[in-house]
C-alpha cells in the first residue's frame, strides 16, 4: 500500500516539502520514503539543505520575538486548537504513520492520541509558569525571580515515534514562549509535515513552528547545534550520535536535552505475580515490534521461577499476530528497514551459537515480508552476549537467570545506559530497596507501561540529559532571571 491507494479523509494533510516561516518549500531534489512492509515508495519529499535550515532559524528568531509576548492564555488557546485538530484527524494521521513507519495501525492510532496529550498538557502548563519573590538582604531591597522563554529551539526527532516525539518537544517549547525548528527522521517525514499543516490551521504564527526535512542529517544537525541564534537543542536518538551533537552544542554553550539509548532490565523476583509479570513483559517488550527506547532489553529472572516465567512468556509470544501494519489484527509489524532486520538476526545467531535456546516458534518463513522478524524468547542467555549488552530494537526477549536480589541489581546496573528499568515483586520493602538501587531515570514497579505526559521522561548515565513531560518538561525551555530592586526607602 502507498499514498495513491490509501483512503484518506483529508488528503491535504499530505505535504511533500519542508514547512518554513509558514510556507511549504518545493525544490528539484527529492528523496523517497519507503513502506517498511512492502519496500515500495509511498512518496517523494523535497529535500531541504543547510541554507533552508538557516532560513528557518532566522524566521524562528523573528517570530519568537512576537510569540513570547502573547499572554499565557492566548498561547493556551492556540495550543488547544492544535490538540483538537490532531484528535479530529487522528485516523488519517495514524494511516500516514503506519505507511511510512510500519507499526500496526492500532499502535499508530494510540501514538497519535498519546502525542496529542502532550499538546493538551503543556497548553495548560503555559498558564502555570510562575516566578517568586525571595527574602532580601535588607529592608530597602526586593529580590524577584522570573521565568522567561529561552529563545529559538532546534530539535531532532527519531523514526520510531514520529508524532509523539515531536509533540513532546514542540508543545512545551511553544507553551514556554519559544519558537522551534524540527528535523524529523528521513524515514518518517510525512507525520511531521502533517503536524505542521495542523499547526498552521490552529493559528500558530508563521516561523514559530518549522519542519525541515532532509536526508542530510549531518548538515542540518550542524546548523541546529552550532547556529548562535539557537538557544536550546533537543535530540532523541542513539547515544553515539547524541555525543557528537552534544560536542557541537558546546561551541555556543547551548542548553541541551538528550534522550538517548537504553538497555532496560526487566527483573522478575521469586515473589512476583508471574501472570502479571508476563503481561508487563508483553507490554514493555513487543510494542512497536520492540523498537522503543524504553523496551525491556534483558529479562533477569530468579532461578526458582525461571522455567515458569519462560514457558508462560513463550506461550503469549506464540499467539502474537504478524503482518502488515494496516491489517486490523496485526500485533508485530516489519522492522523499519533491512539493516535493522540483519542486525537483530545476526545478534540472535551469535547468541544461539554461544548456547542460547529459542523456545518460541518460527513463523516468518511463511510470510512475504523482507523485514518482518519473528518475535522470540531465548533462554540460557549470558549477560556478555551482544543482545544482552546492546540495545536490541527488535522483538527479542533474552532471559538471564539470577539467584539473589543483590545479583539482580548488579546485573541490571552493569551497563552504560540508564533510561528505564522494570521489576516485579510483591514485597513492599524490596520494592523500595530495589527502586532506590537501580541506576535509571525511570522505574516501572509491577508495571510495564510507564510513559505519560504528567511524568518526567528521561535517563541517567549515557542515556541522556534533562526531562520531557510533566511540569519538569517545560523548565527545559525556560531561563531563570533574578532581579534585585534596591533603594526602596
Amino acid at each position: 500500500m502507498n499514498f495513491s491507494n490509501a483512503s484518506f479523509k483529508d488528503v491535504s494533510l499530505l505535504k511533500f516539502g519542508s514547512y518554513i516561516n509558514g510556507e511549504w518549500l518545493s525544490g528539484t531534489k527529492t528523496f523517497a520514503v519507503i513502506n517498511p512492509a512492502t519496500q515500495e515508495i509511498i512518496g517523494e519529499v523535497n529535500e531541504a539543505n543547510s541554507h533552508d535550515c538557516i532560513t528557518a532559524v532566522h524566521a524562528a528568531k523573528k517570530a519568537q520575538a512576537e510569540w513570547k509576548r502573547l499572554s499565557a492564555n492566548a498561547k493556551h488557546k492556540v495550543l488547544m486548537k492544535w490538540f483538537q485538530l490532531i484528535l479530529e484527524h487522528q485516523d488519517d494521521l495514524a494511516l500516514i504513520m503506519t505507511l511510512e513507519q510500519g507499526k500496526p495501525l492500532k499502535e499508530s492510532l494510540g501514538e497519535i492520541k498519546y502525542g496529542a496529550t502532550f499538546v493538551e498538557w503543556f497548553a495548560e502548563q503555559a498558564k502555570r509558569i510562575a516566578g517568586e519573590t525571595l527574602p532580601s538582604t535588607g529592608p530597602d531591597k526586593r529580590v524577584v525571580v522570573t521565568k522567561q522563554p529561552i529563545g529559538v529551539v532546534g530539535a531532532i526527532t527519531p523514526w520510531n515515534f514520529p508524532s509523539s516525539m515531536i509533540t513532546r518537544k514542540a508543545a512545551p517549547a511553544l507553551a514556554a514562549g519559544c519558537s522551534i525548528i524540527v528535523k524529523p527522521a528521513a524515514e518518517t517525514p510525512f507525520s511531521a509535515l502533517a503536524l505542521a499543516e495542523l499547526a498552521d490551521r490552529a493559528g500558530i504564527p508563521a516561523g514559530v513552528f518549522n519542519v525541515v526535512v532532509s536526508t542530510d542529517a549531518q548538515a542540518i544537525g550542524e546548523v541546529l547545534t552550532t547556529h548562535p541564534d539557537i538557544a536550546k537543542f533537543s535530540f532523541t536518538g542513539s547515544t553515539a550520535v547524541g555525543k557528537k551533537l552534544l560536542a557541537q552544542c558546546a561551541s555556543t554553550v547551548k542548553k541541551v536535552s538528550l534522550e538517548l539509548g537504553g538497555n532496560a532490565p526487566f527483573i522478575v523476583f521469586e515473589d512476583a505475580d508471574i501472570d502479571a509479570a508476563v503481561q508487563g513483559a508483553m507490554a514493555s517488550k513487543f510494542r512497536n515490534s520492540g523498537q522503543t527506547c524504553v523496551c525491556s532489553n534483558r529479562f533477569l529472572v530468579h532461578t526458582s521461577v525461571y522455567d515458569q516465567f519462560a514457558k508462560a512468556l513463550a506461550e503469549q509470544v506464540n499467539q502474537l499476530n504478524l503482518g502488515n501494519g494496516w491489517e486490523q489484527d496485526t500485533q508485530i509489524a516489519p522492522l523499519i528497514h533491512p539493516q535493522a532486520f540483519e542486525r537483530v538476526k545476526n545478534w540472535v545467531t551469535d547468541a544461539t551459537m554461544q548456547g542460547a535456546k529459542i523456545i518460541t516458534k518460527h513463523i516468518v518463513e511463511d510470510l512475504n515480508h523482507a523485514t518482518l522478524f519473528s518475535p522470540m524468547v531465548l533462554t540460557q542467555v549470558k549477560p556478555e552476549m551482544t543482545l544482552a549488552a546492546e540495545e536490541i530494537f527488535g522483538p527479542i526477549a533474552p532471559l538471564i537467570p539470577f539467584q539473589t536480589e543483590q545479583q539482580a541489581i548488579e546485573l541490571a546496573n552493569d551497563t552504560r545506559y540508564g533510561l528505564a528499568a522494570y521489576f516485579y515483586s510483591r514485597d513492599v520493602g524490596r520494592c523500595f530497596r530495589v527502586a532506590d538501587a537501580l541506576e535509571y531515570g525511570m522505574v516501572g514497579i509491577n508495571e510495564g507501561f510507564i510513559s505519560n505526559p504528567t511524568a518526567p521522561f528521561g535517563g541517567v548515565k549515557e542515556s541522556g540529559i534533562g526531562r520531557e513531560g510533566s511540569h519538569y518538561g517545560i523548565e527545559e525551555f525556560l531561563e531563570t532571571k533574578y532581579m534585585c530592586f534596591g533603594g526602596l526607602q
